[in-house]
């Protein structure tokens, strides 16, 4: 079921997260699937949605404070990448809290967090408790999905905030820095390798190539 971005819209979907339930939604990037990450049941409904190999569930928060949540620690490093790069799209991987889901974390004991470069996207987290998982919504092997109705097809039993179509085109970077100061840059994303690279070699931290742990984004 679709609907609209409005401000009742946006309170039938916080229902429907504060219930236990799926919903999804437009992000700073492409439409995800936003479940409370704090409920081990609707995190269990996520996976199972998902129905493919489990890996670690991206969550995107309303403010940077949220991470104290979600992070076992707040060191430099994250505090320096954070205030260059959110809100924005790159997705800051720490480790997690001993209290996350094992459907959230796919066993690694860390978390991949982004603050949206997105008020209205950040204005609707607040109202669902300041966080939610945004794994993409899409079907398997199909791409994310970029309009409420692309969402619908790959999921018509979930309810649809209808917030127009995503603006990005890429995926957010992913940038693993629960070793620090050895830091990993998973994907490239919206954020770009150079840029990344460049920042990182500001903050004395050192970069390995590796493929390491890829997020579902």
């Amino acid at each position: 079921m679709i609907v609209q971005d409005t401000e009742h819209g946006r309170a039938r979907a916080a229902e429907e997260i504060a219930k236990g339930n799926v919903v999804a939604f437009r992000t700073d990037t492409f439409y995800g699937l936003g479940a409370n990450p704090f409920n081990q049941d609707a995190v269990r409904r996520l996976v199972s949605l998902k129905s493919r190999e489990r890996k670690p569930v991206l969550i995107v928060i309303s403010e940077v404070a949220q991470v104290e949540r979600l992070f076992e620690r707040r060191t430099k490093l994250f505090e320096d990448l954070s205030a260059r790069f959110w809100p924005g799209a790159l997705t800051i991987i720490e480790r997690a809290q001993m209290n996350l889901t094992h459907d959230l974390t796919a066993g690694t004991k860390t978390i991949g967090v982004r603050l949206p470069d997105d008020e209205d996207v950040r204005d609707f987290l607040r109202s669902c408790g300041g966080a939610l998982t945004a794994t993409s919504a899409n079907a398997p092997g199909a791409p994310p999905a970029r309009t409420a109705a692309e969402a619908a097809e790959y999921f018509p039993s979930l309810l649809i905030l209808d917030g127009v179509a995503a603006r990005g085109e890429q995926p957010s970077s992913v940038l693993d820095i629960s070793r620090a100061p050895r830091v990993s840059i998973i994907r490239e994303g919206a954020v770009k390798f150079d840029e990344l690279q460049k920042a990182l070699r500001g903050m004395n931290a050192e970069l390995e190539m590796n493929a390491g742990v890829r997020v579902e984004a």
